[in-house]
């Protein structure tokens, strides 16, 4: 049997050093260069520099070490052909059975902020990124790892078998143009982004989207829609992606996209919180004491839109909050954790999907770090639009008081928690709150007006007053009469971006009427 080779050639090291000697104990020759062979060397390894291999010296400070036919040729070359055979044979070239390399890290090098042009340059692999196409191009008698985590089901078939499975080595391959594909997009969105006075654009000239399948799903929107669902390459921490499915069916299209919405909402919030979501709006947002409390005032809103719906907690979901929870049909329950006494209550409900997200670390950075998505995209006809994500965060020193009348703290209070909640209803959205809880929602109405009357009815449905609320609207009051509605709905102050031709007459009428108003300067369009 002809013995094998495998050549090894990685910028991260993590676990070649374990698995260059296994493959040794296996008889397998190994190959290897610069940093690499000299790790491998100083381990004890019997180890063969590509210089060597080759005949050729490395050059021009290890930019050309591995582009020679003596690799190449060694990859490329198929074992069935008697003529690719016989060419090697008289070139003196040896085959390559295994190849491991992973590439420069060129996109931790550009995430740093002091980032160079050259140091960006410097971090463009070339002669990795060629090796490993030809590996797996030449996939049927080529092993290619890229990854370390690919380490140990590759050892355990050699051992078993003496050889990679040919489903191995295609998977492999697969995964092998997939990372040259992701390592050559990232090089595209940086150049892509470099300004003539050397700063970066926060939309590249050409932007290339990279994601990963998650998983295929039974239909899309509707039954008639194919669809799958995908994370990002590198996904934030507690964004919807990263979460543990406990039980329940398999998560839909629509059950996906509503989790979302309750979970990015519901994570805006510190106290302990429940959101209730259907059809992609919040039907019912409430902070308490806990789990419990919370879901008592969110299902008070809207007690006929919760059924079906999606309920996303920031806490713990504990027995007795899980017990309450439990006398609803509920599609998806989302928590950072699950006590075992609110599991148990759900053995009984088996269609019921639990999926536990960890809650991203506070106070962290950026909105990566934060679990948000730092851009938002939106597909048309043959083109994309892609914007920064709305992640402005808006608490009472931003809020400017335009009325004779000054809030009191409770209404300070009740105004931003309406404002956190509109900022996750469709527009035009209208949101009635006090008490931090929910007690109207308008939303996804053409007419503002008709949000603001939408709203009121639906707390009449629940038996819940308006007197005293607290009004969030997502955009400015283009005329008093929008105003007017509130407020004869029970509204005493209201909290909009301000910003119209009329905002004097708005702010007039507030006065007239005798409530507070204060204005963000923000707006919180939701389409």
């Amino acid at each position: 049997m002809t013995r094998l080779t495998a050549l090894l050639s990685v910028s991260d090291k993590t676990g070649v050093l374990e698995f260059a000697r296994a493959l040794s104990a296996l008889g397998i020759r190994l190959l290897s260069t610069g940093g690499t062979a000299k790790l491998l060397a100083d381990a004890g390894l019997a180890v063969t520099e590509v210089a060597e291999h080759t005949g050729f010296p490395e050059m021009l400070d290890g930019r050309v070490k591995t582009l020679h036919p003596t690799i190449h040729g060694g990859l490329l070359a198929r074992r069935d052909l008697p003529e690719h055979m016989a060419a090697l044979s008289k070139h003196g070239i040896a085959t390559i059975d295994l190849l491991v390399v992973n590439l420069y890290p060129f996109e931790a090098t550009v995430a740093k902020p002091g980032c160079t042009l050259e140091d960006a340059i410097e971090n463009i692999d070339i002669g990795g990124p060629a090796m490993v196409r030809s590996a797996a191009k030449n996939w049927k008698d080529v092993a290619v790892l890229t990854d370390a985590s690919q380490y140990a089901q590759v050892l355990a078939e050699l051992k078993a078998d003496g050889a990679v499975s040919r489903p191995t080595r295609f998977t492999l391959a697969v995964a092998a143009f997939n990372r040259i594909s992701n390592y050559d997009g990232a090089i595209s969105d940086y150049l892509s982004s470099l300004q003539a006075d050397g700063s970066r654009a926060a939309f590249p000239a050409q932007s290339n989207a990279r994601f990963v399948k998650l998983q295929d799903l039974r239909y899309g929107e509707n039954p008639h829609q194919r669809a799958a669902f995908y994370r990002d390459l590198h996904p934030a921490p507690g964004s919807l992606v990263t979460a543990t499915q406990l039980q329940g069916k398999e998560l839909s299209y629509n059950n996906i996209a509503d989790a979302d919405a309750a979970w990015e909402c519901v994570k805006s919030f510190d106290a302990p919180t429940c959101v209730i979501v259907k059809h992609a709006n919040p039907c019912g947002v409430a902070i308490g004491a806990n789990a419990a409390e919370a879901y008592g005032k969110a299902f008070k809103t809207d007690p006929t839109s919760a059924f079906g719906g999606i309920i996303a907690f920031n806490c713990e979901l504990d027995g007795a909050g899980a017990a309450l929870v439990a006398k609803q049909f509920v599609e998806v329950l989302m928590a950072p954790g699950f006590t075992p006494e609110a599991l148990a209550l759900f053995v009984a409900k088996p269609n019921t999907r639990l999926l536990q997200i960890s809650l991203p670390a506070p106070g962290g950075s950026t909105d990566w770090d934060q679990g948000r998505n730092a851009q938002d995209v939106k597909r048309v006809g043959s083109g994309l639009l892609i914007q920064t994500a709305d992640n402005r965060e808006i608490t009472q020193a931003d809020l400017k008081v335009v009325t004779e009348k000054q809030p009191t703290q409770e209404q300070f209070d009740d105004l931003l928690f309406a404002w956190k909640v509109a900022k996750y209803v469709k527009s035009n959205a209208i949101v009635f709150c006090g008490g931090g809880m929910t007690l109207g929602v308008g939303a996804g109405q053409m007419s503002r007006i008709d949000s603001a009357r939408i709203a009121s009815i639906k707390a009449g449905n629940s038996g819940l007053t308006l007197a005293g609320s607290a009004v969030a609207s997502d955009a400015f009051f283009p005329f008093r009469d929008g105003l007017d509605v509130v407020i004869d709905q029970g509204a005493t102050s209201v909290i909009q971006p301000g910003g119209s031709m009329r905002d004097d007459e708005v702010i007039a009428a507030a006065n007239e009427r005798g409530i507070a108003m204060v204005l963000t300067g923000v707006r919180h369009f939701r389409h």
